[in-house]
């Protein structure tokens, strides 16, 4: 596998390198998308790509926005904020330059749509609502016991 970064205008480094018995071209095969057959590389744009200067300028620009938004995506996991969201959209960022970050993103695409197949499956799901019914009990009983012994007091005073 090749992971350098191409600086030279020529970047291509396909995915699979042989063809795999049994697949059909331009047939996406159960579980894959057809963004697994996008080629890996630098998507600067082709005048960029010319100027070895201007392409790795091009590359610090593209790492220092991608870090800070992943920066911004680790603070928003203890922040309020969709902190994972924005750590994947720094990645995304990332992806459109670096080989490293693509295929960080194809495994971590692999991974969902496998959890997701999984959840899906009767008897996951099953377990699942078992599981949260249970939770959801326990923490009905909790509060109402919090309630029954403590009551509702309002931090504010609303009589006067």
């Amino acid at each position: 596998m090749h992971a350098e970064s191409d600086e030279r205008g020529h970047v291509v480094v396909p995915t699979a390198e042989r063809p795999v018995p049994g697949d059909v071209p331009g047939v996406v095969a159960e579980g894959g998308t057809a963004d697994s057959e996008r080629e890996l590389g630098s998507r600067a744009p082709r005048f960029i790509k010319k100027s070895r200067t201007l392409h790795l300028s091009w590359q610090v620009g593209v790492f220092v926005v991608g870090l800070a938004v992943v920066i911004a995506g680790i603070s928003m996991l203890v922040l309020p904020g969709p902190g994972w969201l924005v750590i994947f959209a720094g990645m995304a960022i990332w992806a459109t330059e670096f080989v490293w970050a693509q295929l960080v993103l194809r495994w971590t695409r692999r991974k969902v749509s496998e959890a997701a197949q999984k959840a899906l499956d009767p008897k996951v799901r099953r377990r699942n609502i078992i599981l949260t019914t249970i939770g959801l009990v326990i923490i009905a009983v909790l509060v109402g016991i919090y309630l029954w012994k403590f009551g509702i007091v309002m931090p504010w005073k609303i009589d006067q």
